[in-house]
């Protein structure tokens, strides 16, 4: 059953948490890592707090399931429906002081991410399902468009890659193809590029995990994009401990090389 004001309630929640985000990007904060060895800053909790905070106020009888309150993480939600949130995806960026990091919000039915919310403050690049099931973006200041994957030349494709987790084996797998065009980007932005049709292809052989690909793979799915594990089939959500296999997204029609 579709929820009424979805998209924009977490849109607006999306960018409350990136306002919060930018105020403390402007400060001399500071960063303690995890016992995953991940970077945490005050950043990721207020954003954290306003979205978790809006969508219970918002949809008091959904789950949330987020990756800052390890206690969601123990949520027996398989074959539900859950909201899944990184409230900022790329803090290992916001810690450099790049732009590539992103606000993530998304809704998960069945396992199948239904709908999504993608912003990265610092770019003003906005992505998201509206209540329909669309796919669109805004840029800045710009005018709303609606997205499509592009229409991939496998002669000539171009491919997107992990900024901070890139390594050999993806660089081999890459290989296989024939690329015209290679580009490194953070976080989430990577789905956002292949749903607007700036890349083709992005694979990924390196440990995420499920709040870190959802809304994007939401976007993507919309834009009529995949995103399958390396197993094949298309990437589930839901899985217990929310760890995700290797997987590649891309656009339709590209003639993919199998499993590394």
């Amino acid at each position: 059953m579709p929820l009424t004001g979805l998209a924009a309630a977490t849109i607006a929640l999306a960018r409350e948490a990136g306002e919060a985000i930018m105020r403390v990007y402007a400060t001399d904060f500071e960063a303690r890592m995890k016992d995953d060895a991940s970077p945490l800053t005050e950043a990721d909790l207020a954003a954290d707090r306003i979205i978790v905070e809006g969508l219970e106020r918002a949809f008091p009888d959904i789950p949330i399931v987020t990756e800052e309150r390890t206690e969601t993480h123990d949520l027996a939600v398989a074959g539900s429906r859950f909201f899944l949130i990184d409230p900022l995806d790329g803090t290992k960026e916001f810690v450099r002081r790049g732009g590539d990091f992103t606000v993530n919000i998304a809704l998960i039915e069945q396992g199948v991410p239904v709908h999504g919310v993608v912003f990265a403050p610092a770019l003003d690049r906005l992505f998201w399902t509206d209540d329909a099931g669309a796919a669109h973006r805004r840029d800045g200041a710009g005018a709303a468009q609606g997205m499509r994957v592009a229409i991939p030349d496998n002669a000539a494709l171009n491919v997107v890659a992990s900024k901070s987790h890139r390594d050999a084996a993806t660089d081999a797998y890459i290989a296989r193809y024939a690329v015209a065009d290679f580009r490194s980007a953070g976080s989430s932005l990577k789905f956002g590029l292949l749903a607007a049709g700036e890349a083709d292809f992005y694979p990924r052989l390196g440990r995420t995990m499920e709040w870190d690909t959802a809304a994007g793979h939401a976007v993507l799915r919309a834009a009529g994009g995949h995103v399958d594990a390396w197993d094949g089939g298309p990437l589930a959500y839901g899985k217990p401990g929310f760890e995700n296999p290797h997987f590649i997204a891309y656009a339709d029609g590209v003639a993919l090389r199998g499993a590394a």
